[in-house]
C-alpha cells in the first residue's frame, strides 16, 4: 500500500454506511418536515446528524454542527441529495482540522439549492415523470399489466438517481456542483431528455389520441369526407393541431389543466351531438 493511500485511508472519517444511511434517511424524509419558515431544513439536518454525531463526539461540538445545517433549506429532493453529499465531505474535513469556516459550509448550501432544484425538477418531474407515466397508460389502456411495472420502474429510477448524486458529491466535496454546472454534460443532458421526451410524447400522440371529423359532401359526383381529405395532407393532422393547440395554451395561459380537461369534454359532446366528430 502506498504512502498517500495510508494518508487517504487515515483522513477517511465516514464510511459508506454512513453515506447511505444519511441518504436513506433524506430520501423518505426529504418532504415530510415542510414547513413556511425552513421548508426542508429539519429533514437536512436529521439526515446528516448521524455523520455530525460520528464527527463531532464531543457534546459542544456536535450541538454546533447542528446549529449549522438548521438554516433555511429548499431544493429538489433528488438532486438536492448531492448537497447533503457535499455539506458530508465539508463537515469531515472541517473535523479533520481544515480551515473549513461555518460560513462556507453554510454559504455552499444556500447558494446550490436554487440551482439544482431547478435542474432536478427539469429532469425528473418535467422530462422522466411524464415520459414514464405516458408510456404506463399507453400499456395499460388495454388492460396490460407491463404498466404497472413501468410505474413502478419510475419510482427506481429517482431513487438510484440520489443515491449517485449523494455518493458523487461526497466524493468530489465542495468543487462537485461546479464541476457538474461547468462541464457542460448537465445541459446536453437536459437536451437530451427533452428531445426523448418530445419525441415519445409525439409518437404516443399518433397512436392513442384519435379524433376524426366525419363530415361528407359529394365533389364531382362522388362523395368524400373532410377526413379523408385531411389524411391524404398529413395522416393524424387533426390530434396533431389538438394536441399542439393544448401546448400553445399552456405555454400562453400558464398550467391550468382543469380548464383544458373541461373543454376537452365540451368540445367531444358537441361535436359528437352536432356530427362534427
Amino acid at each position: 500500500m502506498t504512502e498517500a493511500m495510508q494518508n487517504e485511508i487515515k483522513e477517511s472519517i465516514l464510511t459508506e454506511k454512513d453515506i447511505r444511511t444519511a441518504y436513506f434517511r433524506w430520501y423518505n424524509y426529504c418532504e415530510i418536515s415542510n414547513s413556511y419558515e425552513r421548508m426542508q431544513t429539519v429533514a437536512f439536518c436529521y439526515a446528516i446528524s448521524g455523520i455530525l454525531k460520528k464527527l463531532y463526539p464531543v457534546k459542544e461540538e456536535f450541538k454546533a454542527a447542528l446549529q449549522r445545517h438548521l438554516n433555511f433549506f429548499n431544493s429538489q429532493g433528488i438532486w438536492g441529495s448531492s448537497l447533503l453529499g457535499v455539506a458530508a465531505a465539508l463537515e469531515e474535513e472541517k473535523a479533520l482540522g481544515k480551515e473549513i469556516s461555518d460560513e462556507t459550509i453554510i454559504n455552499v448550501k444556500t447558494g446550490l439549492m436554487g440551482p439544482m432544484a431547478g435542474i432536478g425538477d427539469t429532469i425528473d418531474w418535467g422530462t422522466w415523470k411524464p415520459l414514464f407515466f405516458s408510456i404506463a397508460a399507453s400499456f395499460s389502456i388495454n388492460g396490460g399489466i407491463a404498466g404497472f411495472f413501468i410505474c413502478f420502474l419510475f419510482a427506481l429510477v429517482p431513487f438510484l438517481e440520489g443515491w449517485y448524486l449523494t455518493r458523487l458529491g461526497y466524493r468530489l466535496g465542495r468543487d462537485a456542483i461546479s464541476r457538474l454546472l461547468e462541464g457542460g454534460w448537465i445541459k446536453q443532458l437536459i437536451m437530451g431528455s427533452g428531445i426523448l421526451g418530445l419525441f415519445m410524447v409525439g409518437a404516443l400522440t399518433a397512436s392513442n389520441v384519435t379524433l376524426q371529423i366525419p363530415i361528407a359532401f359529394t365533389m364531382g359526383g362522388t362523395e368524400t369526407t373532410i377526413q379523408t381529405i385531411l389524411d391524404s395532407i398529413l395522416p393524424g393532422l387533426v390530434p396533431l393541431a389538438l394536441v399542439l393547440g393544448i401546448y400553445t395554451y399552456f405555454r400562453t395561459k400558464g398550467q391550468k389543466f382543469g380548464r383544458v380537461v373541461f373543454f376537452l369534454l365540451a368540445l367531444c359532446m358537441v361535436g359528437s351531438l352536432i356530427g362534427l366528430f
